[in-house]
């Protein structure tokens, strides 16, 4: 089990590496934006907040991005939250129907280790991946932080850092289900679904009629704004997140461990 998940590493470590540092690196280069624009942030401060539905679905009428934790909340939340939920999609999607996609699984599970510790190891490398992609995310962040000089709101950060990986784990259990059960990797189906939850949020918060339905999906207790502005998430969306992680997990033990897989 340990060479395996050592093997799995090695094989995600450049799409772990690229993805980190083109996530943290586009968030670090919008904090530093924040210092040539902040003249003007008063005056677009103002105007965005009275852009009715624009302004509830991106956070910007309860945050001012004239500061700088507001800025981060409304601008780099965006991008880290979309940006990490494609990247815990596309690693976890292919974890599994990679070994039948490629036939490397004739061989893997000829081994004399059952089906339960490969799953396992690839389960455990998709939760390391994610751990390290969080880690150099919130240091590039907190880096931009003190290139400017300004001082971090440091609980509402590792909160939505936490919440954010909370997510992350979610959409990846998800795409680990979905894995189990296809003999093909199916990316596009991995990335369509971060895609869609991330717009059934924003739609969610527009449409009156969803608001009281945003719980179901994994960016609700993940946003920015929400966060930064100290609005308490309901325990209601913890609960699903944590009930989706653990029956997905379960599932994909389950079902490949039973699946008879094609040569």
């Amino acid at each position: 089990m340990k060479t395996i998940f050592q093997k799995e590493l090695q094989l995600n470590f450049n799409t772990l590496l690229i993805w980190s540092l083109s996530v943290g690196g586009l968030g670090l280069v919008c904090i530093l934006l924040y210092q040539s624009m902040q003249g003007d942030m008063a005056q677009m401060a103002d105007a965005f907040s009275d852009m009715g539905a624009f302004s509830d679905a991106f956070g910007m009428s309860t945050l001012s991005i004239a500061t700088l934790g507001g800025y981060f909340a409304t601008e780099v939340g965006v991008v880290h939250g979309l940006g990490s939920a494609m990247f815990a999609a596309i690693l976890s999607i292919g974890s599994l129907s990679g070994e039948e996609e490629g036939h490397t699984g004739e061989f893997l599970f000829s081994l004399p280790v059952s089906r339960r510790k490969v799953i396992a190891a690839k389960g455990l490398c998709v939760i390391s991946c994610l751990v390290v992609f969080t880690l150099i995310a919130a240091a590039l962040y907190l880096l931009g932080f003190e290139l400017l000089d300004e001082s971090v709101p440091m609980e509402h950060f590792v909160r939505f850092m936490a919440c954010q990986f909370l997510m992350n784990l979610e959409v990846a259990a998800i795409c680990f289900a979905l894995s189990a059960l296809s003999g093909k990797n199916r990316m596009g189906l991995g990335l369509a679904l971060a895609l869609l939850f991330y717009f059934y949020d924003l739609v969610g918060r527009v449409v009156p009629d969803l608001k009281d339905y945003l719980y179901i999906g994994p960016f609700s207790y993940a946003n920015a704004s929400e966060i930064f502005s100290g609005i308490k998430i309901t325990a209601a969306a913890f609960v699903v997140a944590f009930a989706v992680i653990v029956s997905s997990v379960v599932f994909a033990f389950i079902y490949f461990e039973r699946r008879d897989l094609a040569s």
